[in-house]
């Protein structure tokens, strides 16, 4: 699975917080890594200098092996905690779509469910 960080041009990230947002996204979506092809976040300032409540913003889109791309974003006034939320969000997203995809083949290997 690869990892990529896109940022605007209001949000500066040192090469040391970039590693650390990864390892965080990699930690929060392992057990999903075999069915992940890559992982794209964008990081915005949605004020830019401005400034306010709420104005970083973290856009995470993940692309599962032959599905449909799933997006999920989060507001919050720190980078961090828009990072966490968005990361929340999108392990939250993944786990119902795979368990959708289980329940539909049947969760135990694809037998129809005993009356």
């Amino acid at each position: 699975m690869q990892v990529f960080i896109q940022t605007d041009r209001h949000i500066a990230l040192t090469e040391k917080q970039r590693e650390r947002f990864e390892q965080d996204l990699t930690k929060a979506v392992g057990h999903f890594d075999a069915r992940l092809t890559r992982i794209e976040a964008h990081l915005s300032d949605v004020n830019s200098a401005r400034g306010g409540d709420n104005d970083k913003r973290c856009l995470i889109e993940a692309r599962p092996s032959g599905r449909q791309p799933l997006a999920v974003d989060h507001q919050a006034p720190t980078l961090e905690l828009a990072i966490a939320g968005a990361s929340s969000k999108l392990v939250s997203a993944m786990e119902s779509t795979f368990g959708r995809l289980a329940s539909a083949r049947g969760a135990d290997g694809g037998l129809p469910p005993v009356d």
